[in-house]
């Protein structure tokens, strides 16, 4: 048996796209995201990402 176990190198942290870093939130925006996240069946995380992109890909500077 000439079988083998590949097993690939995982990334360091941060070289998957992503970038961790805190943010200060009020609380009921954080209550509305864990409303929102319950009827759509999506992470605050996943949500936080699709509203801030709309957001900057929605803003114009004056």
């Amino acid at each position: 048996m000439d079988k083998k176990l590949i097993i690939n190198k995982k990334a360091y942290k941060g070289e998957d796209g992503y970038k961790v870093f805190s943010v200060r939130i009020k609380n009921e925006t954080v209550e509305q995201l864990e409303e929102l996240s319950q009827k759509t069946n999506r992470s605050r995380n996943e949500l936080i990402n699709i509203l801030l992109s709309f957001a900057i890909e929605n803003s114009k500077v004056e």
